[in-house]
C-alpha cells in the first residue's frame, strides 16, 4: 500500500513509521525542514513542503497513492486547507485529524472518508486498521499480542465456534461477538448502537453482520485476516 501523511508531529510521525515498519511506501509530509530531516531514515520518503499549496500539492503521486491521511494538528486552518486541497485532487481515500467538534464538522462538510481523534486512537490502533483488511478496532497488549474487532467472514455466518476451530486451527481465542442494532430515538432518529453478547462459548453461532473480538499473537492474527478476507 502507498500512504501520503501530511503533518509529522508526534501523531503524523508515529503512524509513517509505523506502516513504513509494515512494509508499505510512505511519504511523509511537513512544512518544517527539521521535522523532515529528523524522520527521513525512519520514513520511505520524506518532503519539505507547504501542503496548503494546491500546485504544490498537484505535483505529488496521488494517483498512484491509495490513502491520504491529513495529521496536521497544531494549525487547525492548515489542515482544512490541506484537507480540501487534497479531496479536489479526488484522492482514493481521505483521512483528516479532527481537533474539536467544530473542526470535525467542518471536515465532514468537506467530504472525508474518515475523520480521526489522535487523543482517543493511537497511531498504532489506526496503522493496524490500514494495514490489515476488515479490522474494526485493536489493541495492542504488548509487542507480541493483541485484542482485535474484526467483522466475522461471510464463510463462517451460521457456523459455531467449536465447528470453527479458533483454537486450533488460528490458536486465537474469541472473547465475544458484538452485535449491531437500528434504535429509534424519542424524536424517531435511527442510529446504529452495537450491543456486547456476552462471554463466548464454543456453542455460540456467529450471524451475520457481527463483530467478532479475538486475543492471540499479532503474527496469528494477521495469518488469520489475511487469509480469510
Amino acid at each position: 500500500m502507498k500512504y501520503i501523511i501530511v503533518g509529522l508531529g508526534n501523531f503524523g510521525s508515529s503512524l509513517a513509521m509505523k506502516l513504513t515498519a509494515s512494509g508499505n511506501e510512505v511519504i511523509g509530509i511537513d512544512s518544517r525542514i527539521e521535522k523532515v530531516d529528523l524522520y527521513k531514515e525512519k520514513i520511505s520518503h520524506t518532503i519539505c513542503m507547504n501542503a496548503t499549496d494546491e500546485f504544490t500539492v498537484s505535483g505529488l503521486p496521488l494517483r498512484d497513492t491509495d490513502v491520504v491521511i491529513v495529521a496536521i494538528g497544531e494549525d487547525q486552518g492548515a489542515n482544512i486547507m490541506a484537507t480540501a486541497l487534497f479531496k479536489n485532487q479526488q484522492v482514493k481515500r481521505l483521512i483528516s485529524r479532527a481537533i474539536n467538534p467544530l473542526h470535525e464538522r467542518v471536515l465532514q462538510a468537506l467530504g472525508v472518508d474518515e475523520i480521526v481523534h489522535p487523543e482517543e486512537e493511537t497511531a498504532e490502533r489506526l496503522a493496524k486498521k490500514l494495514c490489515i483488511k476488515n479490522v474494526v478496532d485493536s489493541f495492542e497488549l504488548s509487542e507480541e499480542f493483541s485484542i482485535i474487532e474484526a467483522n466475522v467472514p461471510e464463510e463462517y455466518v451460521g457456523k459455531s465456534i467449536r465447528e470453527i476451530g479458533f483454537r486450533q486451527k488460528f490458536n486465537l481465542l474469541v472473547l465475544t461477538t458484538i452485535k449491531k442494532e437500528e434504535v429509534k430515538s424519542i424524536l424517531g432518529k435511527s442510529r446504529t448502537m452495537e450491543r456486547v453478547l456476552g462471554i463466548a462459548t464454543p456453542e455460540l453461532i456467529l450471524k451475520e453482520n457481527e463483530i467478532l473480538v479475538l486475543f492471540g499473537a499479532n503474527q496469528d492474527l494477521e495469518k488469520f485476516l489475511k487469509k480469510r478476507f
